[in-house]
């Protein structure tokens, strides 16, 4: 593509591109803390039906307190009842979700013979705080028969993303990166802040859901706008400048303004780039055309095409995505790779909490292993491709899946390194394939492409949560499914062109066009050419 010749000329990433790529992607960081607020925000913490009246006495086992909160740390669920004791002299057996009125007991121990009266659960519940100091479901009683309430809220949240990721891609490239960059970065704040002060569980529910959306939309079109402007030789660092100080003087790619034919604003853009980046620009737009087409661009330079402007620009849409057998194929197997990346991901992930321990551990362990995964990925997409990449760390993790299966439940520490390793896996797909699906389509329809497979992507995380109940059924179901779909994924992956050193396409046919034996391409290179002259 003849654009890439700004990056040859210009720098890859100078000044320019450094400036607006940390700026751009800094708020890349709220995206996630939001993604991962919902891991701390639905927490249900230890807790056990209260009853009315002053309790004097708890106990438990051998354990013994003066209130329930002093015995709940030591509790667990499924291994006994408490037993309390009242100022009124009752005796109760109390469980997360049912208490038990002894009739006429003789003396207060833990074991109890005689009679037992169920009561109904009256809604009083207390908390053991030690770990959970409030979530929403301390603050709104989202247990017991409320208990899918608080399950709720992450499908739901994912399904925002969803939307998001679908809806913002398809409008980024009809109105441009840039207002949508500063849309959803606003609407991220608002939202972000209204959801502090929501003040019960359906408006937090929908507060969350359009956050959920423009977080989602504004990953999915920063991740095109700095690959746009940063060439094939994309840097991955993490970025610590504020973006809303700075969005409402980012310009648009050069990739958006040529494909949309407005060159004089591209040549204004180059001259920026240069001026900033400490270059002598040499470049004009009209450099930037194929052969066949460069007459056109300096009309347009000039300024007296105007029947050319007022021609109605075509709209793409999903469909566009399958305009022929080859990129149907194309963009079926990298839906395919989104969905397996994000179930795996947080099946992995969801799964990490049985470690044992802090869940804040927990959590950390589980992002620690993402740092080597990104490493190794970035390293070995660059030297051996992003096909050769992807599709073996799909492999590894589907055999990751399948070693945990057979080992003995016994050997704990084994089970661990092998979830590790399965996670260190499909990270390196789950990371690499946000650049990959950039490379594989054309700049008209790029953030579309991102915007869809970011969809497949969050109806993973849709089904995740259902998946890893399915461990009820059979401890080793979910790992069963991943490990099957990420072996027939990855087979796939082998199939998908190598985009190792090419440059970004520009339009359906180019993009057609990777992966072609060279006499294919020029052939219809050449075709194309002389249908241009013509």
């Amino acid at each position: 593509m003849s654009v890439e010749k700004v990056f040859d000329e210009l720098g890859h990433f100078k000044r320019f591109q450094a400036c607006l790529y940390f700026a751009a992607v800094f708020q890349a960081i709220a995206c996630g803390i939001h993604y991962l607020a919902s891991v701390f925000l639905v927490e249900t913490p230890i807790f056990v039906s209260s009853v009315p009246g002053n309790i004097t006495d708890v106990l438990y086992g051998n354990v013994t307190a003066s209130s329930l909160e002093g015995i709940l740390p030591v509790f667990k669920s499924g291994s006994g009842p408490l037993v309390v004791k009242t100022a009124e002299g009752e005796q109760w057996e109390l469980s997360r979700c049912r208490c038990t009125l002894r009739i006429n007991p003789t003396h207060f121990s833990y074991d109890f013979d005689g009679n037992k009266t169920v009561k109904e659960c009256t809604g009083n519940f207390v908390y053991d705080h030690t770990e959970v100091y409030q979530s929403i479901v301390t603050d709104w009683d989202l247990v017991c028969d409320k208990e899918w309430l608080a399950k709720l809220c992450q499908p739901t949240f994912m399904l925002g993303v969803l939307i998001g990721a679908l809806v913002f891609g398809d409008v980024a490239d009809r109105v441009g990166r840039v207002k949508i960059l500063m849309l959803t970065s606003v609407c991220q704040f608002g939202f972000g802040v209204a959801v502090a002060f929501s003040g019960n569980y359906y408006f937090f529910v929908v507060l969350r859901f359009l956050l959920a959306m423009v977080s989602s939309g504004y990953l999915v079109v920063v991740f095109v706008y700095v690959t746009e402007f940063t060439g094939n030789k994309i840097v991955l660092s993490v970025c610590t400048a504020p973006f809303l100080l700075f969005c409402w003087k980012f310009p648009e790619t050069p990739f958006y303004l040529m494909a949309k034919g407005r060159y004089e604003e591209t040549e204004k853009l180059l001259n920026v780039i240069a001026r900033v980046n400490g270059l002598e620009c040499r470049l004009k737009a009209e450099d930037l055309l194929e052969p066949g087409k460069r007459e056109d661009g300096k009309g347009l330079l000039k300024g007296d095409t105007e029947e050319q402007l007022s021609k109605p620009e075509k709209k793409l849409t999903i469909v566009d995505l399958f305009g022929s057998w080859r990129m149907a194929g194309r963009t079926c197997t990298v839906w395919a790779i989104w969905f397996i990346g994000s179930l795996g991901y947080y099946v992995f992930s969801l799964g990490s909490v049985n470690l044992g321990g802090n869940q804040y551990v927990n959590l950390f362990l589980a992002g620690a292993v993402e740092l080597p995964s990104y490493l190794v990925g970035c390293f070995a997409m660059d030297r051996i491709g992003r096909k050769k990449t992807c599709a073996p760390s799909l492999l590894l993790a589907a055999v990751a899946c399948f070693l945990i299966i057979v080992v003995p439940a016994d050997i704990e520490i084994l089970t661990i390194v092998l979830s590790m390793i399965g996670k260190f896996a499909i990270a390196i797909a789950f990371g690499l394939i946000y650049l990959y699906t950039c490379e594989l389509y054309p700049t008209i329809i790029r953030s579309l492409a991102v915007g869809s497979g970011s969809m497949m992507c969050r109806v993973g995380s849709v089904v995740a949560p259902f998946c890893v109940y399915l461990a009820d059924i059979w401890i080793y179901l979910p790992q069963l499914i991943v490990g099957i779909l990420a072996l027939i994924f990855g087979v796939l992956a082998l199939f998908l062109p190598e985009t190792l050193g090419k440059p970004l396409t520009t339009t359906l046919e180019e993009a057609e066009s990777l992966g072609r034996k060279p006499s294919k391409m020029n052939d219809r290179l050449e075709l194309n050419q002389h249908g241009a002259k013509a």
